[in-house]
């Protein structure tokens, strides 16, 4: 019996979407029933490079184009560094739009919809009691006047939106769907088609060997960024303060990515032998970082330390 991958693995949920362009369409349309409807769309990033899955940096996102050339840029964010990194590609699938000699009216909208795994906004009671966001470029004293649509951003807070329980159907199926996968209770009274055939290719998609390997290298990667980003921060501050931040910091940085790395590879391989640990310990961080990339493709624990950077290479 095969255990159901989580659809809010960015690389199952890009596996979900771009591999079904009519289920992408009822997405943006079940989200964002305010804008005029999506008939079908062209996935513009298909395909998925197995090879990054590690990768820090890769963003696995769903970029569609609907007929009329508007641009739909959907996210699975589980990251709290979302902010920034998350408008940055969202302008430039709108700056992307400007080929050679286009005219600036010829754009057409870049649409955002992100939906995140945490909850972002919680300042204030009003705050913590909402979880539907739609940010557009507004004056800031007279918010009716809009400065144009070209650039749009939908954010809903999954867990918020579960526990609040506020978003009608079939938003609110899609949040169940997202957050009670594994709850066959609670899918087996959702009606919505889209979302009754997204459980369908999910109990689909956890049946091949392959997406859950891919979908376990995905996670592995995610947990190694968390872990090692926080030992980092947290090593180098107290270092920090008895040698001097600048030394601290580094210090900090490779002792935490050495620890992180020892758990993974527990986790991964069971108990370390001592040649492993010293492996560890004399490694730099540059060794560090390549070690935690080898661990999602090596079979074995030799595997990892005869990747592309050894000590002494």
């Amino acid at each position: 019996m095969f255990t159901l991958l989580d659809p809010k693995n960015d690389y199952v949920f890009k596996r979900l979407f771009a591999g079904d362009p009519e289920l992408t369409v009822a997405l943006i349309n079940d989200l964002r029933p305010d804008l005029p409807q999506v008939e079908s769309v062209e996935i513009m990033n298909p395909t998925i490079d197995a090879s990054e899955l590690g990768s820090k940096g890769i963003v696995l996102d769903v970029r569609a184009r609907c007929v009329d050339g508007h641009q739909y840029n959907i996210e699975m964010q589980r990251q709290r560094d979302w902010g920034a990194r998350s408008l940055f590609y969202l302008a430039r699938l709108l700056s992307q739009q400007l080929n050679a000699g286009k005219e600036y009216q010829a754009m057409t909208s870049a649409i955002g919809i992100h939906l995140l795994d945490f909850d972002l906004f919680l300042a204030n009671d009003a705050q913590r009691q909402r979880a539907l966001w739609r940010f557009e470029m507004r004056d800031a004293n007279q918010p009716d006047v809009v400065l144009g649509s070209e650039l749009q951003l939908t954010v809903i807070e999954l867990k918020k939106a579960d526990r609040l329980g506020q978003e009608p159907a079939p938003a609110g199926d899609w949040v169940r769907f997202f957050e009670h996968w594994q709850e066959e209770s609670v899918m087996s009274d959702i009606t919505h088609e889209p979302v009754k055939k997204a459980m369908g290719s999910i109990r689909q998609l956890s049946a091949d060997e392959e997406a859950q390997r891919l979908a376990e290298a995905r996670e592995w990667g995610r947990i190694n960024w968390n872990l090692s980003i926080g030992s980092a921060r947290r090593e180098g501050l107290e270092e920090g303060l008895e040698q001097g931040l600048e030394e601290g910091l580094e210090k900090g940085q490779k002792q935490g990515q050495c620890r992180t790395l020892q758990r993974l590879l527990t986790r991964r391989f069971g108990e370390l032998p001592e040649w492993a640990t010293e492996r560890l310990a004399a490694a730099t961080a540059e060794q560090l970082e390549a070690w935690a990339d080898e661990i999602l493709v090596a079979g074995s624990l030799e595997e990892v330390f005869e990747g592309r950077c050894t000590p002494g290479s």
